[in-house]
């Protein structure tokens, strides 16, 4: 794309290195220009060399001016990062055409480079490492805490207590609770013999990391993959399936392969053991700046999968009033196959 205009703070970081909470990013051929307010101009010309400052307290209105003055007659935009007052300011320029290109920033970041893989990378082992921190806590402090102190108590380690932004807020779900794919944490108390599910994530320099895992509590709770254990067959059942639908779409996922067809690799899996109707979301979702990017790996995605891209397998099964599982990894496309990050 010759002219483009962003807005997303995610988007603009990937183009030019540097975003804040009130910017506009215009690429005009061959010209940057970042628009910010005076919180910011500063930073912004440290940060950003060889790119045109502009300083504005209307950073829309600014950008508006400035087509105006360039004169540009063709401008591509992704709809979903400007509210209708914004676009309203934004066409006041006779000259441009807007075009509109829904997620075309997502769709430029859908390959990651090897900086971005190295940085995914880490991002999974910390996280990896703060599920370990928290399944500690669990053990020794876990007794009688309810989910909305576990949850507090997620956060901080998945943070490492500060040090990392955290990719979204975590789920932490107890027995019922964890029937419910995006769970809100409630007063249910942690008991021998409680099964819960923890899904969470940190980002490192940016990148997120995405992670889930079942468990059943006791006084040797893990949030290892394999060798969970649990008290009742139904639990068991499920999880055993969970994992082995999880398996199956990491082996299914390959350059060439299209995303649907890794869904459908989970998903038959779940619907030979008799639980499809209880599997009610995709079966995975890129993973990069943003903690939801391309591909998705869904039954209606057509995408075709390459190389260097990064996403999430996490089939799940939900069982309402009684229990959920589900089980998470980011992978990476190698030259033939996944990898687990």
């Amino acid at each position: 794309m010759k002219n483009y205009i962003l807005k997303d703070e995610n988007a603009v970081y990937y183009e030019c290195g540097f975003s804040c909470d009130n910017e506009i990013y215009l690429r005009l051929g061959e010209e940057s220009i970042f628009i910010t307010d005076g919180r910011y101009s500063v930073e912004a010309a440290e940060k950003l060399k060889h790119t045109q400052i502009v300083k504005a307290r209307d950073v829309v209105a600014e950008a508006a001016k400035l087509l105006q003055k360039y004169r540009i007659k063709k401008l591509h935009f992704d709809p979903n990062d400007f509210t209708v007052a914004e676009y309203d300011k934004l066409k006041n320029s006779k000259y441009t055409h807007f075009e509109a290109a829904p997620d075309f920033s997502k769709k430029r970041r859908i390959i990651k480079t090897a900086k971005e893989i190295k940085l995914l990378k880490e991002a999974a082992r910390l996280g990896e490492e703060a599920f370990a921190q928290f399944a500690a806590y669990i053990r020794r402090h876990g007794l009688n805490q309810n989910e909305k102190r576990l949850f507090f108590e997620c956060s901080a380690r998945l943070s490492n207590f500060g040090q990392y932004p955290l990719s979204f807020e975590p789920i932490v779900a107890i027995n019922e609770n964890a029937a419910k794919p995006h769970a809100l944490p409630t007063d249910t108390e942690l008991k021998i013999g409680s099964l819960i599910l923890v899904d969470a994530g940190l980002k490192h320099e940016r990148y997120c990391s995405d992670r889930t895992r079942v468990s059943e509590y006791s006084n040797d709770l893990n949030f290892d993959k394999k060798g969970q254990s649990f008290l009742s067959s139904k639990r068991q059942k499920v999880y055993d399936t969970v994992l082995k639908a999880q398996e199956a779409a990491i082996r299914a996922s390959k350059p060439g392969v299209r995303a649907c067809d890794i869904d459908k690799a989970a998903r038959d899996v779940i619907d030979k053991a008799g639980f499809g109707k209880y599997f009610v979301h995709s079966t995975g979702h890129g993973v990069g700046l943003d903690i939801h990017e391309l591909p998705v790996i869904s039954s209606k995605s057509e995408t075709i999968i390459e190389e260097n891209m990064v996403f999430t397998i996490e089939p799940g099964i939900y069982l309402p009033g009684e229990f959920g599982v589900r089980i998470e990894d980011m992978v990476k496309i190698a030259a033939t196959r996944a990898v687990v990050l």
